[in-house]
């Protein structure tokens, strides 16, 4: 894998194969996940309602990231940067039993938003051609990961340093196709070891520490989830019955009826096929920014943000929130996005390239 490509006269036929290959696979991912949920809701007669809503917003932000992306290149990520923080900053959060909040800090909604904001603020750095505007951004991408710790979410700057470590590295790197196989191996290791802890296999010390991280509230949680994945491994107890039949709920007084995991909750719910559905969903928008025409440091900060993402849900909720997978779908379009300004340029260079190979 890599991000160069040879452009030639013959190079626009294939750029726009490429991108109907990428189109068609991504509606192919959601539209399956979406079917999914309905058939495993009529199995079981649940409630589809909460990941149809998910995967309408996910679409709609990758649309929405595609257009922008291409008419705002800069202004477009600096934008959804700011709605991001400003969402992770004012909106309500529903109080939450310590044991689920403490040591680890706010692992749902909080962290995600400030992983994508920034996430964005560095996609737009890389965008920006100004050395002023672009010192800008990546200052607001540090002050982004200081809110992050004001604010108490342990995750979220963690999430957020380790996404702007990672966009000012990418500049170093001259394909793209390692780092985006690294970041689905981190993605693979944080969702295995949450796996882990929940079954059981880990050693006793490691094991202990890591639940205490967690919380053993949390961990319960996804126990229940596993026990409810052996019970129904095809199909799930059905969308949204995990409240409902999860002992650890029966017995919590806090209110919150999500394993606090996508990856359990969808165990749970849609059986082993949810869980699979869910991570090709991902591993197509890794396979989109792969393909994308944009440089390599905009492609890596984006899938950077998205991995970030993808850990945080892997032991929070923060895909239970149409915020969150509207500003991911937002993201991986404009950093899939061709602007219409460099498009241009390149063809009045050369008349006769295709302006849609990834750049050298």
């Amino acid at each position: 894998m890599g991000s160069t490509g040879t452009e030639s006269a013959a190079g626009a036929p294939d750029a726009g194969e490429r991108r109907d290959v990428v189109d068609v696979t991504g509606v192919i991912a959601l539209g399956a996940f979406a079917t999914w949920s309905l058939i495993t809701a009529t199995v079981h007669g649940g409630r589809p309602e909460g990941v149809l809503l998910a995967v309408l917003a996910l679409a709609a932000g990758y649309a929405a990231g595609r257009i922008s992306g291409a008419l705002l290149p800069v202004a477009a990520p600096c934008a959804a940067s700011l709605a991001a923080l400003a969402l992770a900053i004012t909106a309500p959060h529903t109080p939450a039993a310590p044991p689920l909040v403490t040591p680890l800090g706010r692992t749902g909604v909080t962290a995600a938003l400030l992983a994508l904001s920034a996430g964005a603020a560095c996609c737009a750095a890389w965008a920006a051609r100004g050395l002023a505007l672009r010192l800008a951004l990546w200052g607001l991408a540090a002050g982004i990961t200081v809110t992050a710790a004001v604010l108490g979410s342990t995750a979220g700057s963690t999430a957020c340093a380790g996404v702007l470590l990672w966009s000012l590295a990418a500049a170093r790197l001259c394909s793209r196709g390692p780092g985006l196989v690294g970041l689905a191996l981190v993605a693979a290791v944080v969702t295995g070891t949450s796996w882990a802890v929940a079954g059981g296999v880990l050693p006793g010390g490691p094991a202990a520490f890591l639940e205490d991280r967690l919380g053993p509230h949390r961990v319960q949680r996804w126990r229940d989830a596993l026990d409810m994945a052996h019970r129904e491994p095809v199909f799930g107890v059905g969308p949204g019955h995990f409240e409902h039949l999860s002992p650890t709920l029966a017995r919590a007084l806090a209110p919150g009826g999500k394993p606090h995991s996508a990856p359990f909750q969808l165990a749970a719910e849609q059986g082993v096929i949810g869980v699979a559905l869910l991570a090709t969903v991902f591993c197509w928008v890794l396979y989109a920014l792969w393909r994308a025409a944009r440089p390599t440091p905009v492609v890596l900060t984006a899938a950077a943000s998205l991995t970030a993402l993808a850990a945080v849900a892997a032991v929070g909720n923060a895909l239970s929130f149409t915020a969150v997978t509207a500003g991911a779908g937002l993201l991986a379009g404009i950093a899939t996005a061709r602007p219409l300004t460099e498009a241009g340029t390149r063809h009045e260079a050369d008349p006769s390239a295709s302006g849609d190979q990834p750049p050298p």
